[in-house]
């Protein structure tokens, strides 16, 4: 009986050892199947021909694949410049209408008097550069120029007689006086 025993109690360990091996076996073969399955991604990647010439390095295919896909101009704007009245009415009306943030209301004398005594670059100065709770004006949707006719624009509703500023000059003049010296 004791052998008997001895054998089944051998058994009985020999069970969990068996389950034990085949889980670990299964998790390996489970686990290193995705693994296998990325390293041949990663290889069918790496040899894989895009059809645009892609292992090709000379010249024309490298030009090719590094071409701009943009183009920016910083020349001149070719549209009309805006009023000094189409400026306030896109820009300034918002505080200058309803007196928002402490601003002068348009056609408000009595509210405008003290800054027009400060003069017309003043003024302008504080248009593009800012003050107090106004933002500054400067390099944003309108040129400084229209800027400057909108300052003409607002002050006169509050009695300025500022005259209207000049337009800017034509950036072609001094290209043409500079190749007319050689």
């Amino acid at each position: 009986m004791s052998e008997t025993h001895h054998a089944s109690g051998h058994d009985a360990h020999a069970a969990p050892a068996q389950s034990f091996i085949k889980k670990i076996l299964t998790i390996g073969v489970l686990g290193g199947l995705p693994l296998v399955a990325v390293m041949g991604l990663i290889g069918a990647y790496k040899t894989h021909d895009s059809g645009a010439g892609s292992s090709d390095m000379s010249e024309e295919a490298v030009t090719a694949r590094i071409q701009k896909v943009g183009h920016v101009s910083l020349g001149g704007s070719k549209q009309e410049l805006k009023t000094g009245e189409e400026v306030y009415k896109v820009q300034c009306v918002t505080c200058h209408a309803a007196g928002l943030l402490g601003a002068p209301k348009f056609g408000d004398a009595a509210a405008w008097g003290p800054r027009i005594k400060t003069g017309y670059e003043a003024l302008l100065n504080s248009a593009l550069k800012g003050k107090n709770s106004m933002t500054a004006q400067a390099g944003g949707a309108f040129s400084d120029f229209e800027i400057a006719r909108a300052v003409v624009y607002l002050t006169g509703s509050g009695g300025a007689k500022f005259d209207e500023p000049k337009p800017p000059a034509v950036a072609a003049a001094p290209q043409a006086a500079a190749s007319g010296t050689k």
